[in-house]
């Protein structure tokens, strides 16, 4: 086996390999556009290339040295891991934080624990996540009827009442969705009080990705008023649900309800398997959580409730990254009180 950094040319198959949108290619072009270091990684067998996963390396303000994030790649094993130590020494990174895009549904006997004392085994330990711990998953090969069927009857109801008073989907993959989705979201932050990436941000995505075909916009459109603006991202026979925002008038149309139905349908149509809706909270959600009324909206839909295997990050160098984590500390107070007071 032979475990190498990728080639541009290389590009088109380390995309057949890997499985979620934040280890595709023009992902990592994106996040350079916003000063981030990426490094691919591929192992290759008799020549061909079998895994494949990129690093981001974010600079740490003040020290001069980085932080590594490796999302949603394959199970770790210890090619994996001795590969990403070697990299992290090259970036100067003090630890790199390991979201595998490992789950399984909460009702099964989970077998995570063996991967997590491999990880700490490995000088890995437990990370501040920046994905949820779990998310449903809907199973898009089941038929229209069924998927409707698992709906919950609250659901269904509102469903019937957003196409009933004449809640239309538009499709608007287009620099003018975008614009439209970006005027839609400082709404919605305003509103509820939470913490978004920046319009250059999602400009610079947009950029990256609009010629992909990973991205798609959607709109939620009443009496010619958007009401809803989602951001889907399409990869490997999968459907994601990662962005979306709403405004706060006509809230009895339900738009929002027949957008992620009509989503169900999309992804169907495009040849997806399953559906990501891109987070939740667990089993035992807390009312007072304030995900939980999202949290409760993506359950409405009948999908699986998964959880995965957890963040976890591999420390490079003790001493700086115990100083890492408490700056880290700080910056999200501080981004919590920036969303709230809405600056």
């Amino acid at each position: 086996m032979l475990l190498r950094k990728l080639r541009q040319d290389e590009r088109e198959i380390y995309n057949k390999v890997i499985e979620h949108p934040l280890q595709t290619w023009e992902w990592g072009d994106f996040r350079k556009n916003t000063g981030v270091e990426i490094e691919r990684i591929g192992l290759f067998e008799n020549g061909k290339l079998q895994r494949a996963f990129q690093v981001s390396f974010h600079t740490i303000p003040f020290i001069n040295r980085t932080i590594g994030y490796l999302p949603k790649s394959y199970l770790p094993d210890d090619l994996q891991l001795s590969s990403l130590q070697q990299i992290a020494k090259e970036h100067g990174a003090v630890a790199i934080k390991l979201e595998p895009n490992v789950a399984q549904p909460v009702t099964d006997k989970s077998a995570h624990w063996k991967i997590a004392e491999f990880l700490k085994k490995n000088g890995a330990v437990p990370g501040r996540s920046l994905f949820t711990k779990y998310s449903f998953n809907i199973d898009l090969t089941k038929t229209d009827d069924e998927l409707f069927a698992n709906l919950s009857s609250k659901t269904r109801y509102n469903v019937n009442v957003a196409s009933k008073k004449g809640v239309k989907i538009e499709e608007r993959t287009s620099e003018a969705g975008m614009e439209e989705y970006l005027e839609i979201l400082a709404e919605t932050t305003k509103r509820q009080g939470f913490y978004a990436h920046s319009p250059t941000y999602f400009s610079k995505m947009w950029t990256a990705l609009k010629d992909s075909g990973m991205i798609r916009i959607f709109a939620a459109v009443y009496e010619g008023k958007t009401l809803a603006s989602w951001i889907m991202f399409v990869q490997n026979n999968v459907l994601y649900y990662p962005y979306g925002a709403s405004r706060s008038i006509h809230r009895d149309v339900m738009a929002s309800n027949l957008m992620l139905w009509e989503m169900i349908l999309f992804g169907k149509s495009a040849g997806c398997k399953s559906f990501d809706l891109w987070g939740s909270l667990g089993p035992e959600p807390d009312k007072k959580h304030p995900w939980f009324g999202f949290h409760r909206f993506k359950k409405g839909y009948g999908g699986t409730l998964v959880e995965f295997v957890g963040t976890y990050d591999l420390i490079i160098d003790p001493f700086w990254y115990k100083i890492f984590r408490t700056g880290d500390n700080i910056r999200w107070k501080l981004l919590r009180i920036k969303a709230k007071i809405g600056i």
